[in-house]
């Protein structure tokens, strides 16, 4: 009998022994590190199917919309390339002396700043840049990445149109469109997904906690896809804009880009309805050839198992005129200019919902720090919006902010307004005239507004002078 009892305690003690080992996996499962995969496009408007643009084909990043949370009332901080990135990338807003122009560096204008991929590498995450995520590659560099930042040859002016080039224009750009008959491979765009691909592959197997950043070009301008993504849309019933003309009592500081001005525009003339009509198509065609390679990052990522720990975030670097008030690009602070894509999936949190809580480019950083449960540096003037997250009926924001060379901007639910150092400013009620059309600036009925906006803006421009 004593053999027998001693058998039985044996073996109950291995039962014991391998249900809490069980027990120990699931929790070392639980507390596994969140991994990052943040998609950055450039010069991508709200202009997709799941932000209410049924012309544009964007069926990849639709589908990410059903499974995340979408962001209508997200903006960013500084309406072009370069500087947009580094006010997000180090979470730091900017001023009169600092992210001005495409040209902007962490490295130059917050060089003793932590960067949002510096934060995850030093706390032992895989940290890699594919593609365009700082305007430089090279910049901070070696703080922010576990290795050198990967670029394709080529850049967004590679062309396989002779067409194209038939006419050199000062600026050394081509034509504005091509469509020749080549595959997604071609172009530095598709090296940009593969890539990305190939790393995630190699992260699966190693085990690594990883922030992966993947930066596409297009629908940057020269607008040159294959042809295939050309034929997805009829170029006769493309909608164009109506509003074609300057905002009633606009400021003689408001102006468009004139970037676009700087590549040739072949048989079309501008202004009127073929060149709105073409340059549009080509906008679009861009961005679906784009959602074709973000749905390859984003099967592999599900193919891989990684999905199920990975936060996804896509976002668009600022806004894009599409031909209102005749304007082609961003560089201004007009509220199309303003607004981004912003599309944030956290498993386990919401799916499918859409959010109008008012958030800046700025507030991605500690958001995902705080989704990772990583420290932030105290001087960052981003907020999380992980409660969003949880609940996306909320509102977050009062206001948003956003400074171009020599305007800044506030808005608010209801108002967009800029203040031009000349003194110049603008006031749309965006409830009332959500296209802008009107500068109610000088109505005596806004008088109420114009003061809070001014004392916003104020208070804006005070937080972002604090970084020293």
């Amino acid at each position: 009998m004593n053999k027998f009892f001693a058998y039985i305690f044996s073996v109950s003690i291995l039962l014991l022994s391998c249900k809490n080992g069980k027990e120990k996996t699931a929790e070392t499962e639980d507390q596994k590190p969140m991994n990052v995969l943040f998609i950055a496009i450039d010069d991508l408007r709200p202009e997709l199917g799941c932000y209410d643009a049924p012309q544009v084909k964007s069926p990849n990043i639709d589908k990410l919309a059903q499974e995340a949370l979408v962001f209508n009332r997200a903006y960013c901080n500084v309406p072009v390339c370069g500087a947009s990135r580094v006010s997000l990338l180090t979470s730091i807003l900017p001023t009169k002396t600092r992210f001005i122009d495409y040209r902007a560096k962490a490295e130059e204008d917050v060089p003793n700043a932590k960067t949002l991929p510096s934060i995850f590498k030093d706390a032992g995450y895989t940290s890699i840049s594919n593609g365009k995520i700082f305007h430089y590659n090279k910049d901070v560099q070696e703080a922010s990445w576990s290795q050198n930042p990967w670029m394709p040859e080529g850049g967004h002016r590679v062309s396989y149109d002779p067409e194209t080039t038939k006419v050199i224009m000062n600026s050394g750009n081509g034509r504005v469109y091509e469509t020749p008959e080549v595959d997604n491979s071609a172009y530095p765009d598709y090296k940009i997904a593969q890539k990305t691909i190939s790393d995630l592959g190699r992260l699966k197997a190693s085990g690594e906690p990883f922030f992966m950043a993947c930066g596409f070009f297009r629908p940057h301008m020269p607008f040159y896809a294959p042809k295939k993504y050309w034929d997805l849309y009829d170029r006769d019933s493309i909608e164009i804009a109506d509003n074609r003309h300057l905002p009633e009592n606009a400021p003689s500081s408001l102006r468009g880009s004139t970037e676009f001005k700087t590549y040739s525009f072949g048989d079309y003339k501008p202004n009127t309805d073929e060149f709105h009509k073409m340059m549009r198509h080509g906008y679009y065609a861009c961005v679906s050839y784009i959602d074709e390679l973000v749905g390859e990052v984003l099967n592999e990522l599900e193919t891989l198992g990684l999905a199920e720990n990975t936060i996804v975030v896509l976002w668009g670097d600022h806004g894009w005129h599409l031909g209102e008030h005749e304007f082609w690009g961003k560089h201004n602070t007009l509220h199309n200019a303003l607004q981004v894509p912003l599309i944030v999936k956290v498993p386990g949190k919401a799916k499918g919902w859409q959010s109008e809580a008012l958030v800046e480019s700025v507030d991605i950083y500690p958001t995902l720090c705080d989704l990772a449960n990583l420290a932030t540096p105290d001087y960052i003037m981003g907020e999380s919006f992980k409660s969003v997250l949880d609940n996306p009926k909320q509102s977050f924001r009062e206001n948003a902010y956003a400074r171009f060379k020599k305007a800044d901007a506030i808005i608010t639910e209801g108002f967009t307004y800029s203040l031009y150092e000349n003194g110049e400013e603008m006031l749309y009620n965006r409830k009332l005239d959500p296209d802008e059309n009107k500068n109610v600036v000088a109505n005596a009925s806004y008088k109420k507004v114009l003061e809070d906006m001014r004392n916003a803006l104020k208070n804006k421009q005070e937080q972002a002078n604090n970084y020293k």
